[in-house]
């Protein structure tokens, strides 16, 4: 793929700055960030835009930490794709000179003969992982910090744990500049369009300019930057709680591995108490709370810290103590939960690199390394068919959006 060379043109803001880049990334969360540094070590021009700060606690990469896990129960295909995460999570800390990857072990937590448990299984079987499955009294016993009912049960798998997550997306940001990229943050994205004879142009609130590849990574606000995805990637509000253990050395990172729980009061995620005051719980689709990014509320209620005091109390009582913390952050599901990871067919020159459902950050690393495949190589050496536009599943939701328009 030919380079596209960069001429200069003088800012309003008193700098010399090229309009034109190899790639172009917008978003400069978790997958931007490790997509311009990516780019950035294979000697390309790249451009990160980031609406608002590098980094920042308005889209779904906040919140001090997010959960690692092999045992994949959402789909086996994430594995491979997994297992090479966490061989760049380590090689980022590595450049980096600080942690950003915390083993502590994984559970993934349902009823006997529940679908978590049992896809979880078959991730761990088809991908040779290690694992142990436990009753409800061996977990109590090995960490009771977890208070499972009787027809409980759960796979553990030894390499789970958390990234520190806007750690490392500061590692990725200052690797990417290291490396040469340009970043530029509180530049809000307006509008693209393709070139005549290839490339894109791409218009800021600041500038123009004029691209070979083109990635949006906007999370959130990726429906509103590229229409057709509208109906494909649906904001969610969700509402993080850290709340104060009564018996703290239950929770500390190495008596308390991560988990999933699914439950007939809701599908809770947990972490050991790091880095801030107080052990942390998430519930997925918390309130179903759905709309336009800047629309969604950011401001905790009372109502969400009783929804994350409903698990706290059915499941890890002795971690109901006072409230420390709240946090909103933002989810954007598709219709199947699935990545979108592609080209768009009438611009070929962009590749959309999200949403990813509530559960992509863990992936972080090595979809930064996909997206550079992409833009420089033009293929990715993993099966990315599960993340296709053209998927089936997608392409019925697309179908029925456009029907109910219609109607």
């Amino acid at each position: 793929m030919s380079a596209w060379r960069g001429q200069c043109f003088f800012d309003p803001f008193g700098e010399a700055n090229m309009t034109s880049y190899d790639v172009i990334v917008v978003g400069v969360g978790g997958m931007g960030s490790a997509a311009c540094w990516q780019l950035a070590r294979r000697r390309k021009r790249v451009l990160g835009i980031e609406r608002y700060d590098i980094p920042n606690a308005m889209g779904s990469s906040h919140g001090v930490n997010r959960i690692i896990r092999l045992a994949y129960f959402e789909h086996p295909s994430y594995v491979p794709i997994l297992r090479r995460a966490y061989e760049l999570w380590r090689e980022t800390e590595t450049l980096a000179g600080e942690q950003l990857l915390h083993v502590t072990g994984s559970m993934d937590i349902g009823q006997e003969g529940s679908d978590i448990v049992q896809k979880s299984l078959e991730s761990c079987r088809l991908h040779s992982l290690s694992h142990e499955l436990l009753t409800a009294s061996e977990v109590a016993s090995r960490y009771p910090g977890y208070a499972l009912p009787a027809n409980y049960m759960a796979l553990y798998q030894e390499d789970g744990g958390f990234v520190a997550s806007e750690r490392a997306i500061v590692a990725a940001a200052k690797l990417a500049l290291n490396a040469g990229a340009s970043l530029r943050a509180r530049e809000s994205f307006v509008d693209f369009e393709p070139i005549a004879g290839g490339g894109v142009r791409v218009r800021t609130d600041r500038a123009t300019y004029e691209t070979g590849q083109l990635v949006i990574a906007a999370g959130a606000w990726v429906g509103e930057l590229v229409p057709m995805l509208k109906s494909l990637a649906v904001p969610e509000r969700q509402v993080l709680g850290w709340f104060r253990p009564k018996i703290p050395k239950l929770f500390e990172p190495g008596a308390f591995p991560v988990s999933n729980l699914k439950s007939d009061v809701g599908h809770f995620y947990q972490f050991p108490e790091w880095n801030v005051p107080g052990f942390k719980i998430g519930l997925y689709h918390h309130f179903k709370e759905h709309g336009p990014a800047d629309g969604l509320s950011r401001e905790p209620t009372s109502a969400d810290e009783d929804a994350l005091r409903r698990g706290l109390a059915a499941f890890f009582p002795a971690a109901d103590g006072d409230i420390l913390a709240l946090r909103t952050c933002m989810f954007t599901n598709t219709p199947d939960e699935h990545f979108i990871l592609d080209r768009l067919a009438e611009c070929p020159e962009v590749i959309v690199a999200s949403p990813c459902s509530g559960h992509g950050f863990k992936f972080a690393s090595a979809i930064g390394e996909i997206l550079a495949d992409l833009a420089t190589e033009g293929a990715s050496k993993f099966d990315l068919s599960l993340f296709a536009l053209d998927r089936m599943s997608l392409a019925k939701s697309r179908d029925f959006a456009q029907s109910a328009q219609g109607a």
